[in-house]
């Protein structure tokens, strides 16, 4: 035949291996994870989960700062492209513009003991009574001494429970923050 050639026995091996080499291969050699992907597409990346303790994967679309899609991240170890509820929920979370979600609360909303109506009150009211609840339930319930005299310096009236969107730094000033108090119990909802 004209403009056929002849394959030399060494070019026939060479294309054989390199073709029964990418038919064995892993599929999962072929598409590397979003995260070590060298050309992403724009507005798309690899995300944890910030609901519970499991740190499931997921890919989060993004246009004009507002999430336009959220789903699984298939190359994810731990829940290989699933999400629960709460994780497809993850799309409600505060933008840097504001909620997506319209009935999330944005105010501190406070309802006085002995009433039915709700007010507006602003971060500083709020994170202050916090602290003076602290205290004044601190001063009232600590507890310096046990009945056999022994010295225990405890608070056993306030819990507290860690949320896993804290990381190990975090987790650890929590915990120092707690101690200082005297608390007792306390408890990081990833081990739960």
């Amino acid at each position: 035949m004209k403009g056929s050639r002849e394959i030399s026995r060494r070019e026939f091996l060479k294309a054989s291996v390199i073709l029964s080499g990418g038919l064995i291969m892993p599929k999962s050699f072929f598409s590397l994870p979003v995260t070590m992907q060298l050309h992403k597409p724009i507005g798309e990346s690899a995300t944890i989960c910030c609901f519970c303790g499991v740190g499931c994967g997921a890919i989060v679309a993004s246009q004009d700062g507002r999430v336009i899609n959220l789903e699984g991240d298939p190359d994810h170890p731990i829940n290989q492209g699933s999400l629960c509820p709460k994780g497809m929920a993850m799309a409600q979370i505060n933008t840097v513009d504001g909620a997506v979600n319209p009935h999330r609360v944005q105010k501190v909303r406070y309802r006085a003991p002995g009433t039915d109506k709700w007010e507006e009150k602003d971060w500083e009211w709020a994170l202050n009574q916090i602290a003076h609840r602290v205290k004044a339930t601190r001063d009232r319930y600590f507890i310096e001494t046990d009945s056999e005299g022994r010295m225990v310096n405890r608070l056993e009236a306030i819990a507290s429970l860690g949320g896993a969107a804290l990381d190990n730094e975090e987790c650890s000033l929590v915990t120092k923050g707690m101690r200082s108090l005297g608390l007792v119990y306390y408890e990081h909802q990833a081990r739960l």
